[in-house]
């Protein structure tokens, strides 16, 4: 799980193997017969209630058309690690891969390699510098989340001023569209002032660092970015242990258990929700539509859902909150 912050060795990923336990981090299995397409799903990360609600969600579509989908993923978010997981889903020789990259630049090579052996892949959630090299793919309008998330911190601190983003690392495609989003609409609203990004390297810790120092340094702030689930869990620790709730505005991306725990404690005020669900469904529907040779669509963007404790409870919100299990 990535809760479990242990470097895994090369060797102890590959030896992951296919365990069958949906979302666990091993793979589920769908209940195709004799003949049916064979897919694998890689993760950006084992046990993120993200990767997890899209597994479900794909696993679903694939037993629905009669399709086997295995599911393994590293255990950080890193093309290190991602790399020999992809190396062994390769070696099984699936007819199509969905896959969400690590890094937009490390994983070019591997995923090239993958497509060079007649294996399909659709790309899923990030993407890649070139993904020309896939035939399809599908994620989130991050830009315009990054966006929405500075229209809910207007919302809560009207009156302006300092706001910060905590992201993951440089180089991971979906996080840096949010950032990007988020800081161009900064800069369009005088009022506020951007102090730039941060990158807590998926550590939780780290982003609680990260924002203790920032209000120390700035103790006016009145709001922070976090562009995913693990930065928004740090940056709400960080603003608790510096006592600033009541000041300092937290918009957190994704909308997992922890996320969720915190909206309703209040220490963060708005969660941007992804269609991790949806991104799943369209990932299998692509991958099938590519081995039938069907057409296929190369780009497809999903929305997402402002979720705050005004409609956490309410269908609105509850249909757009991710699962820690299918």
């Amino acid at each position: 799980m990535i809760r479990h912050k242990t470097v895994l060795s090369a060797v102890a990923v590959l030896a992951l193997g296919f365990t069958a336990a949906c979302g666990s981090g091993g793979s589920g299995g769908g209940s195709g017969g004799a003949g049916a397409h064979r897919l694998a799903f890689v993760q950006g990360v084992a046990g993120d209630a993200f990767y997890i609600t899209m597994d479900c969600a794909a696993q679903s579509a694939a037993k629905a058309a009669g399709a086997t989908l295995t599911t393994q993923g590293g255990q950080k978010f890193d093309p290190t690690m991602q790399t020999p997981v992809l190396q062994s889903v390769v070696s099984s020789r699936p007819e199509a891969i969905l896959i969400a990259p690590t890094d937009v630049s490390a994983m070019q090579k591997p995923i090239e390699q993958a497509t060079q052996q007649g294996i399909k892949v659709v790309l899923v959630d990030t993407t890649l510098r070139d993904p020309s090299v896939a035939a399809s793919a599908i994620a989130s309008d991050n830009e315009g989340g990054g966006k929405a998330a500075f229209d809910a911190i207007k919302q809560l601190a009207p009156n302006g001023g300092k706001v910060l983003v905590v992201s993951v690392q440089p180089g991971v495609s979906t996080t840096d569209a949010r950032a990007k989003g988020f800081q161009d609409a900064v800069k369009a609203d005088p009022r506020y002032t951007d102090l730039g990004v941060q990158y807590s390297m998926n550590e939780p810790q780290k982003a609680a660092q990260i924002v203790t120092a920032a209000l120390q340094k700035d103790p006016d702030i009145v709001g922070v970015f976090a562009t995913n689930l693990f930065s928004a869990e740090g940056s709400a620790t960080g603003v608790r242990q510096a006592g600033k709730q009541d000041q300092v505005k937290i918009v957190g991306f994704d909308a997992g258990p922890d996320q969720v725990k915190a909206l309703r404690d209040g220490t963060v005020q708005a969660l941007v929700a992804q269609q991790p669900g949806k991104i799943g469904e369209e990932g299998i529907k692509q991958a099938l539509a590519a081995l039938n040779n069907q057409p296929v669509t190369a780009k497809i963007q999903t929305g997402f859902t402002i979720v705050t404790r005004d409609n956490v409870d309410k269908p609105e919100g509850q249909s757009a909150l991710y699962k820690s299990s299918c």
